[in-house]
């Protein structure tokens, strides 16, 4: 399926409305997310679900070859979720997008001030997750171009080495805070979830008993409402709108 559609968020038919909250998007600014199937874009609607802000989504279908559509690579340079608009600005990135809603619209709850203790973590976790995806389309990679993972070698012993530094540290910090960038929930788990989750789809290692505290962490996680309700808005297995 391609081309796009769109839909105003909340409770998946209308924008919300609230009062008494500072910066708040309304009428014809309210943001856009750019929405491309299977993709991080879900993690800016959870975003918007956990701190209640109104938002339009529209939803671009993959193409056959499971890339995006043209008119979505049209929107920025870069092409690639998720991307959002909010009146003239059109922005890409997620850990740009998602730190740039919580301090412009939601009062920076979700953020962590650089004053405060927990900065050093909140700083690094907000960084860390591409980490995943690179480990695993470093391994993608290699096996594309002929490698072959299971005899080993010095590139492949380099590459398994990364990973397991990745997701040992991950299971120490969460052995230490039950959540990453603080001692409360924060944008760095949203910025986590989807690679502890969806990446799944595409190779990566699954969270399992080998990481009792990762595992925890991410059913912690998504028993979140408003994870829920994004994931059936926007995650992998949702549909677009009619």
């Amino acid at each position: 399926m391609r081309g796009s559609a769109e839909i105003s968020v909340a409770d998946a038919s209308r924008p919300r409305e609230h009062r008494g909250k500072p910066n708040q998007p309304k009428g014809n600014n309210m943001i856009t997310i750019h929405h491309l199937g299977v993709s991080q874009s879900d993690r800016v609607v959870w975003l918007m679900e956990e701190l209640e802000l109104p938002y339009e989504l529209k939803w671009y279908q993959r193409g056959d070859d499971f890339l995006a559509p043209p008119e979505f690579r049209a929107l920025h340079p870069i092409g690639t979720a998720p991307i959002i608009t909010d009146g003239d600005l059109v922005m890409a990135e997620s850990t740009a997008i998602v730190e740039y809603v919580s301090q412009r619209y939601g009062a920076g709850k979700l953020s962590v001030a650089v004053d405060d203790p927990a900065y050093p973590h909140y700083l690094f976790w907000m960084q860390f997750n591409n980490n995943f995806q690179s480990a695993l389309f470093m391994k993608m990679a290699y096996g594309a171009g002929g490698g072959d993972l299971a005899a080993g070698g010095t590139v492949v012993d380099v590459m398994q080495r990364r990973e397991d530094g990745l997701y040992t540290y991950l299971e120490q910090r969460l052995g230490e805070s039950e959540y990453l960038g603080a001692e409360r929930f924060t944008c760095a788990d949203i910025m986590t979830m989807f690679n502890l989750t969806s990446l799944e789809m595409l190779g990566a290692r699954p969270i399992d008993d080998t990481l009792p505290n990762t595992r925890d962490y991410v059913a912690r996680i998504t028993s979140r409402p408003a994870y829920q309700k994004a994931m059936s808005i926007a995650g992998p297995s949702a549909a677009p709108p009619a």
